[in-house]
């Protein structure tokens, strides 16, 4: 009994020691201890140089280069910079483990879609993996200083088995100024596409996904030989540790405790030892330390990466997988829930404490009360309650609200017809007036509908071409002189055509001529006819004065008449519109 508990108690203490030592070897405090022992040493020392080794006069000096120092010290930017540094470095860890080339969703494909228990199928599964293998090999071994180590030149991969000698003497045929770590990648691809035009891969879309997940690797491979040939600037790198050094080498001076006899401000305590000055070298120092050690996670140091155990990892788990496993499988069973549609499986003494009811959401326990719970009448019942503002912004019209009044934008929307009826239409005063404004505010309300619902021709505001006059008005030159020569060529008019129609225009006179429906038999010379259609002068805004056969009541049927004849003309502005009714 005595041997026994004397040997617990030596491999419990040896338990405890190994541990404290993996702490330490995995530790700040490791990468710290000795620039801490320094600044501590350079910290008392020049404390006890102040105290007993000046005079009264060098003192004075002393203390006034500590307040100065204590006052400028906070103009280096310190978390800035060195907060932006750590964060580059820890993302660029990050990605780096990221893109570490794991072989177990390739191994998964290639047991799986290369078939055959024969032995050409085996060899072809393993050499698969194998390419594989070689590939991330060849890469870490580039980057990381652990696998050159026990790779150091091509032969040794050879005698380790990641490549046969004939693929040697391949790959010094081959052989390029750059890296060859490619190579496996290729050979990985033409032997998968030889399996499948031997059977041994049904499907060519079997053949796809393996190839994707091969470039998936393949990528990965690039991007760890990317970040070690592009590295963080050393230029970033320097002045971030210039600005740490020279901080603490400012706070040597400037975090002296002076002699509180002589009332300086905020040294009104004499302490020997500066906590927080110190707890400020941790935490920065440490800082930095750790930015430096996740630069490259790919080198010797307690914290990098485990390459040489990836590589030993890949290797044993992708061959099993493609050989032994392959279409091994345990005999199907019902599982011990076959039956039970909810299965709880059971918590042991240590873990029932962390058994928890399933979560419905945060809003599962709100109770309410039954009349909150009973549905309300619907509001378009109370349509006719809400009027004015409230209800125009709630989208209600009652009956006996008042429509918005017209105005010239709400016009814009309207056919041509509708603006004439409305200019021409007399202003009654009463109810007759009050009526007609309601059936105004009602077409004004119609808006995109109306205007949509309209033709080309029929919209305010259209014009068949650029050349068209935006006004309705018909241009009018002074007596003598002539229209211009840009305006015959736009219009198409012979001289004695535009002499008739150019002559200055009395105000609030026009001439109208309508041609009759069987206009289009006329007998007439197509030059007079041309003349007479040019002579046809509207006024959209100014119906008052027009001839009685104009107004309301035959407004329709004049205007679709002359619509008629001016179309049966080949009128290159009726030819526009064609077109654009045609298209919309």
């Amino acid at each position: 009994m005595t041997v026994t508990y004397s040997s617990q108690v030596a491999n419990a203490r040896l338990g405890s020691f190994s541990r404290l030592l993996l702490c330490w070897r995995g530790s700040i405090y490791k990468l710290l201890y000795g620039e801490f022992l320094i600044f501590l040493l350079c910290y008392y020392i020049i404390r006890f140089i102040y105290r007993m080794a000046l005079t009264d006069e060098q003192q004075v000096i002393f203390e006034k280069l500590t307040l100065y120092c204590d006052s400028y010290i906070q103009l280096i930017p310190i978390s800035f910079v060195l907060g932006f540094y750590v964060t580059l470095v820890v993302t660029r860890w990050w990605n780096q483990y990221e893109n570490l080339p794991w072989p177990d969703r390739l191994m998964n494909l290639v047991s799986s879609f290369v078939e055959g228990k024969d032995e050409q199928g085996r060899m072809l599964r393993r050499t698969l993996m194998r390419y594989a293998n070689l590939g991330n090999v060849l890469i870490l071994r580039s980057v990381s200083a652990a696998v050159y180590k026990r790779f150091p030149s091509p032969q040794h991969l050879v005698k380790a088995g990641f490549m046969t000698p004939l693929e040697h003497k391949h790959l010094q045929k081959l052989s390029l100024p750059h890296n060859s770590f490619w190579m496996p990648w290729v050979w990985f691809a033409n032997l998968s596409t030889k399996a499948w035009i031997g059977g041994r891969i049904r499907d060519p879309i079997l053949l796809q996904s393996l190839l994707n997940e091969m470039n998936t690797l393949r990528t990965q491979c690039g991007q760890l030989y990317a970040y070690d040939w592009i590295s963080i600037p050393l230029v970033y790198t320097q002045v971030v540790t210039v600005a740490v050094y020279s901080f603490f080498l400012a706070c040597l001076i400037g975090r002296q405790f002076l002699n509180p006899a002589k009332a300086y401000p905020g040294h009104e305590m004499d302490l020997v030892v500066p906590l927080f000055t110190f707890l400020q070298f941790f935490f920065y120092a440490g800082w930095l330390k750790v930015a430096e050690q996740l630069i490259n996670p790919f080198g010797e140091d307690d914290d990098d990466f485990e390459t040489n155990w990836i590589v030993d990892r890949s290797l044993q788990v992708s061959l099993l997988a493609v050989d032994e496993m392959h279409q091994d499988l345990p005999p199907m069973e019902r599982d011990m829930y076959w039956n039970e549609p909810e299965p709880h499986p059971p918590y042991t003494a240590a873990a029932a404490q962390s058994r928890r009811p399933s979560f419905f959401g945060s809003t599962f326990n709100i109770s309410l009360d039954k009349e909150d719970m009973e549905f309300q009448p619907d509001l378009e019942e109370q349509e006719g309650a809400h009027t004015g503002i409230i209800g125009r912004f709630l989208g209600l019209q009652s009956h006996d609200r008042q429509s918005p009044r017209t105005n010239s934008k709400t016009k814009l929307l309207w056919p041509k017809k509708e603006v004439l009826l409305h200019e021409n239409r007399p202003n009654n005063l009463g109810g007759a007036g009050q009526n007609t404004s309601d059936q105004e505010d009602s077409k004004a309300w119609k808006g995109e509908d109306v205007f949509k619902s309209a033709v080309l021709y029929g919209r305010s505001g259209y014009h068949s071409a650029p050349q068209t006059p935006l006004s309705h008005t018909p241009m009018v030159f002074p007596p003598g002189q002539s229209a211009p020569s840009s305006l015959r060529r736009i219009s198409g008019i012979d001289d004695p055509v535009k002499d008739q129609s150019l002559q200055p225009a009395t105000p609030r006179s026009k001439n109208f001529e309508l041609l009759p429906e069987n206009a289009r038999a006329s007998t007439e010379h197509p030059e007079m006819i041309h003349m007479r259609r040019k002579t046809v002068e509207f006024n959209l805004m100014d119906m008052s004065e027009a001839p009685e056969h104009l107004r309301e009541p035959h407004l329709g049927q004049s205007t679709s008449n002359i619509h008629t004849i001016l179309k049966d003309h080949g009128d290159p502005y009726w030819d526009l519109e064609n077109r654009d009714e045609a298209h919309s």
